[in-house]
């Protein structure tokens, strides 16, 4: 399926039933006072987030999305029915804009959590609530009020748990493809991934994770270069970056680690804070010079950060990578719960 993680749409709440105007028409009584009934509220555009959905593929398909009017009054009292709302369902990670103003209506983020993005219109009273002592005969009703026009940019960003972050052809989707029934497209050739992909992973203790292969990123993604912004909104949700640098490739895993870095440092989100494990990648057939610099850089520069070296061809390591990674999960969590 295309993934889409943004679109604009036009929510259009229900105008307002009108109010009647009526007097009691009835034999034997020949000053019947005024029964008209008011009109029913127009219903409201609702937005609620769905974990069943993954992208807004179908809601890009419309633009428009209206809720129905409120019913109009009639005599004898009755009152307008309420006016149906427009329920539109969208992944959960969606934030929900103002395209006019800009401003953050809501950012959705778990499954059943509801925004009411456009109010209906109010319905109009009808002339039954306009008689007094002194006016007996009112033929005063009002009009339904219009319901709210908002028009809406969305923006899904992906939650998952780990986000698997490196260079175009590093063996992120041979990898999630060999720990998650996840099936992303891999070829050998740069920018196979263009869209984020999703991958639940069963561990090894009990607890089921999730992981994102996000698109390659290149150096001067933080300024829009390559897939840019694009790839690095998506990691901002995850909990734990899984870093993947190709052992194999000529040039220094310590330069291509660093260049990285930078641009995760660059971003005005807080990506460049999160915890992060590297994994050699493609150990199958390794460049042992390469390996070897890098090896030393880390133990030096950064001794409280775990690295694995695993084969998703062979299929060697890649347990004790999502061992680990489950441990973190598991970990983070529980101290989540103790927080709250």
């Amino acid at each position: 399926m295309k993934f889409i993680d943004t679109c604009e749409i036009m929510a259009i709440a229900g105008n307002g039933g009108n109010g009647c105007m009526s007097f009691r028409r009835e034999a034997y009584v020949p000053r019947g006072g005024p029964d008209g009934g008011n009109g029913g509220d127009g219903g409201n555009v609702v937005l609620v987030a769905d974990n069943s959905k993954h992208t807004l593929m179908d809601i890009r398909q419309q633009y428009h999305y209206k809720a129905e009017r409120g019913v109009h009054g009639k005599g004898k009292g009755m009152h307008g029915r309420r006016g149906v709302d427009q329920i539109i369902k969208v992944p959960a990670g969606t934030i929900v804009i103002n395209a006019e103003t800009e401003e953050i209506l809501a950012d959705l983020t778990e499954n059943g959590q509801v925004v009411v993005v456009a109010k209906g219109g109010k319905g109009g009273r009808g002339n039954a609530n306009f008689m007094s002592p002194t006016h007996r005969a009112p033929t005063r009703h009002e009009a339904g009020f219009e319901g709210e026009k908002v028009k809406l940019w969305l923006e899904l960003k992906l939650i998952a748990d780990v986000g698997i972050i490196g260079f175009p052809n590093a063996g992120k989707s041979t990898f999630i493809s060999t720990v998650s029934a996840a099936k992303p497209k891999v070829a050998d050739y740069p920018f196979t991934t263009l869209t984020p992909h999703l991958g639940v992973v069963k561990g090894s203790y009990g607890n089921a994770f999730v992981l994102a292969d996000m698109p390659g990123l290149i150096e001067g993604a933080a300024d829009g270069i390559g897939l840019g912004i694009q790839f690095l909104k998506h990691i901002e949700r995850t909990k734990v970056l899984l870093h993947l640098i190709d052992a194999s490739a000529d040039e220094s895993m310590v330069e291509r680690y660093k260049i990285l870095r930078n641009e995760l440092e660059k971003y005005e989100g807080e990506v460049s804070d999160k915890l992060e494990v590297i994994g050699f990648s493609k150990m199958d057939s390794p460049n042992e010079e390469n390996i070897a610099e890098f090896e030393a850089f880390l133990k030096k520069e950064m001794p409280d950060t775990a690295y694995f070296k695993f084969s998703s061809m062979a299929q060697e390591g890649t347990k004790e990578l999502t061992d680990h990674l489950e441990g973190i999960i598991r970990r983070l969590e529980q101290e989540s719960e103790e927080t709250l």
